[in-house]
């Protein structure tokens, strides 16, 4: 519940019988609510951030549609991101987009929410949800704003939620094909070939695929996948280990630099809390 600051004036002159006392002059709206964002500030200095929201929620209560309420607006919305009140952060900062669409901290704005889905992504083998969330922010974000300051961070951050995404349908391809249930299991790994072929999943998803025709005695569609693999990833293990599928004699070269790169590879994986 926002907290608002209620105004007395006095406006009764009292009289003696002798003489008249003169009115008390109180304090302008405007110097109250720059006063109460300076208390806002303060607060905030010192780490106190519930405090500090109910200050600036007081500051833009009493100067609506102002300049100052939407810095109070927004300082608020940082103040709950602060506690980890991530929903009432988002909310709050929806509000102020929708209220004061041409403060030139709209920008500001939209990238704190960004950065909220993002922080809420979940790893690979929770739900789905958080990633498509935070990517739809993300590329809002860019589309709108794609020159400023923000973006290179959000470009960088899209980057590590389409890998991510990537890596929920590589453990759920896992998953059927630990259970034999090949059908869904080849969907879940064209998903990956077909939209995130960017990611460091593609190789691993190409691979299954030789894996999973040779099996079920499509060789021809087994030499397809193997050829993307090849084509595109003629250096890397998931195309030996393809290779070794068809051809059974295949024994790999030792390459220490190759080593190095594989184990590259597998140490972004475990960031991604990716299991072989």
């Amino acid at each position: 519940m926002r907290i608002f600051l209620i105004f007395l004036f006095s406006t009764i002159l009292i009289f003696s019988c002798s003489k008249k006392e003169k009115a008390l002059t109180p304090p302008s709206t405007k110097q109250e609510a720059m006063t109460v964002y300076q208390e806002g500030l303060a607060a905030l200095k010192e780490g106190q951030y519930f405090i500090a929201s109910e200050k600036f929620d007081q500051s833009e209560a009493l100067l609506p549609q102002t300049q100052w309420a939407a810095k109070s607006a927004i300082m608020s919305s940082y103040c709950l991101y602060s506690l980890n009140f991530q929903d009432e952060a988002i909310l709050n900062l929806k509000r102020f987009l929708k209220i004061y669409p041409a403060d030139p901290n709209v920008d500001y704005a939209s990238y704190l929410i960004a950065i909220i889905y993002y922080e809420q992504i979940l790893d690979e083998k929770k739900d789905i949800e958080p990633l498509i969330t935070s990517k739809k922010a993300i590329e809002d974000f860019l589309k709108n704003y794609p020159d400023t300051d923000y973006a290179m961070d959000l470009r960088f951050k899209l980057d590590l939620v389409i890998n991510q995404m990537a890596a929920k349908e590589i453990s759920i391809a896992r998953y059927y094909i630990k259970n034999e249930k090949w059908i869904p299991a080849i969907n879940r790994l064209k998903i990956i070939v077909n939209k995130y072929d960017k990611t460091i999943f593609v190789e691993e998803a190409l691979f299954r695929l030789v894996e999973i025709y040779y099996r079920l005695g499509l060789e021809s569609e087994a030499k397809v996948a193997a050829t993307m693999l090849g084509y595109n990833y003629n250096s890397s293990e998931w195309y030996e280990k393809s290779y070794k599928i068809l051809n059974k004699n295949y024994e790999p070269l030792k390459n220490k630099e190759k080593t190095e790169e594989i184990n590259l590879v597998n140490r972004i994986k475990k960031i991604l809390l990716i299991n072989d």
